[in-house]
């Protein structure tokens, strides 16, 4: 894919961003939104964005900050996934410590917000405190969001427990949206303001970027990314008013300020720097485009991407007719179809030919490699080891697995496990070749090519399996999916 984006610029941008507004008061609370690290998002609109910037960058801060996470007690409730790992959010919050903590990064604690005495919750606090993390519980806040005398009082956010804090930065994050990640930031503002230390607020969002046309591709596919959210960009009014100069923010955000200013205000008693949501922000991200052309097309893609997933969330019940719509709606505004997705098209076209399941890949250079169900091997497979066949020069009819090794596979699946389908799936197919490998310097030349399908783009005629939808993952590779079920069972083992 072409780049149009400077990574380490934006790491630089951002940074001085964040010093300038810590001089500004003395101590920060800086909301992160978006994915702290993995910002995988981010790395498909952007292409040239390090998907590893932020926490990149959070280590360059190590010594100033220290980290607060945030999670909904709903969420746990729930067991809300992340889409694009398939994990809940209070397993992505036990990896974000994991990964920040082996940054050398200080974890503070964990806050369960908006927590209802919701016994998931209480099972997770537990959990956690078991393993040395220290938990806090804030419950929703009395009198939000018009009555500022209630939350601005004892009865608000002081019936919050304080946090004890040391840095100058405090990062508060969150596995996903709607964490309650403002409301911890605001409360923390009031203690410390109550205790004399003057501390404020900041956000650090990437998305929608401020200084890009409200209808740029980037900030459209802020909207697909949030179609569930229902977010609409808009014009950033109150910095138009103030500064006139136009800006990009959205409807939460702009329906919160006058609110938020009210409460930032009461809270330090004197008068607030910030004059409209996008002053809150520390976002460069629009200043690091180098090439907007294939910014845009990057962007495009996402959208199409993101219509295509959410029909297959349509049909496994896992989105409502409304995210449908508007992500058709924001497919309409660009004038985009699913085939300007270019895999869309080679894997209807392979299924159209052979009858079966089939998976397409484009490779780096533009190649385009397909492949189909059998009985000996699912889609996903037989399009993965194609494609790793191109890409190490081994001739198409070298078998990369012996039938000798497959034979046994398949009668382990069928006759000892009973699985419906004894074709390997992705995962059981790699384990295979990485055997073959030890013996096989052809199979072993095949499997070094693993690495180079990252980041590709593939799509596939039906909804998988999720055994073959996680491989694809750990692979790195970004798939879409007519909205179509391989078979018409309703349970698959």
């Amino acid at each position: 894919m072409k780049q149009g984006f400077d990574s380490e610029l934006y790491m630089q941008k951002q940074k001085e961003q964040i010093l300038k507004r810590i001089s500004q008061f003395g101590k920060l609370y800086l909301e992160f939104g978006g994915k702290l690290f993995d910002d995988l998002h981010a790395a498909r609109v952007l292409p040239g964005f390090d998907k590893a910037a932020k926490i990149k960058l959070l280590t360059s801060l190590k010594d100033e900050a220290e980290l607060i996470i945030c999670i909904s007690a709903g969420d746990i409730e729930r067991n809300k996934i992340r889409a694009d790992y398939g994990i809940t959010y209070g397993t992505e919050v036990a990896r974000m410590i994991d990964n920040i903590s082996n940054q050398g990064i200080s974890i503070n604690s964990v806050v369960i917000t908006m927590f209802e005495d919701q016994q998931s919750a209480i099972a997770y606090k537990s959990k956690l405190e078991n393993r040395g993390i220290k938990v806090f519980l804030h419950r929703k806040t009395k009198g939000y969001p018009h009555d500022v005398d209630t939350i601005v009082s004892d009865f608000g956010y002081g019936a919050n427990p304080y946090i004890p804090t040391t840095k100058p930065l405090v990062v508060v994050s969150a596995p996903g949206p709607g964490s309650g990640k403002l409301a911890t930031c605001l409360s923390q503002v009031y203690h410390e303001n109550k205790r004399g230390v003057n501390a404020s607020y900041a956000k650090f969002e990437t998305f929608p970027i401020w200084n890009l046309p409200l209808l740029h591709p980037v900030n459209l596919a802020y909207e697909a990314a949030t179609a569930d959210l229902l977010d609409v960009n808009q014009i950033d009014t109150f910095h138009y008013d103030a500064y006139g100069i136009m800006a990009v923010n959205y409807n939460r955000d702009l329906e919160a300020f006058p609110v938020l200013k009210a409460i930032l205000t009461k809270i330090s008693s004197s008068n607030v720097v910030y004059k409209s949501p996008t002053d809150m922000g520390v976002n460069m991200a629009g200043y690091c485009i180098y090439d907007d052309d294939a910014v845009c097309e990057a962007a495009k893609q996402e959208i199409i991407r993101r219509y295509l997933k959410g029909l297959v969330d349509f049909k496994n019940g896992l989105a409502n007719e409304k995210t449908v719509l508007r992500l058709e709606f924001l497919m309409s505004k660009l004038s985009l179809k699913v085939e300007d997705r270019v895999v869309v098209t080679a894997a209807r076209e392979k299924e159209a030919k052979k009858g079966k399941p089939s998976m397409a890949i484009e490779l780096e250079d533009g190649r385009i490699i397909r492949g189909k169900g059998s009985d000996n091997m699912s889609a996903s497979a037989a399009c993965v080891f194609n494609a790793v066949k191109v890409l190490a020069d081994i001739p198409k009819s070298v078998k990369l697995i012996s039938p000798d090794i497959i034979a046994p596979i398949n009668r382990l699946k069928k006759n000892i496990l009973k699985d419906k389908d004894k074709a390997l799936n992705l995962e059981e197919a790699l384990l295979a070749l990485t055997i073959c490998a030890n013996a096989d310097p052809t199979a072993k030349l095949a499997l070094k090519q693993l690495n180079s399908l990252n980041n590709l783009q593939a799509h596939s005629t039906c909804i998988l399996k999720e055994a073959d939808e996680e491989a694809l993952r750990k692979l790195g590779i970004n798939l879409t999916s007519d909205p179509k079920f391989s078979s018409n069972d309703l349970y698959s083992d």
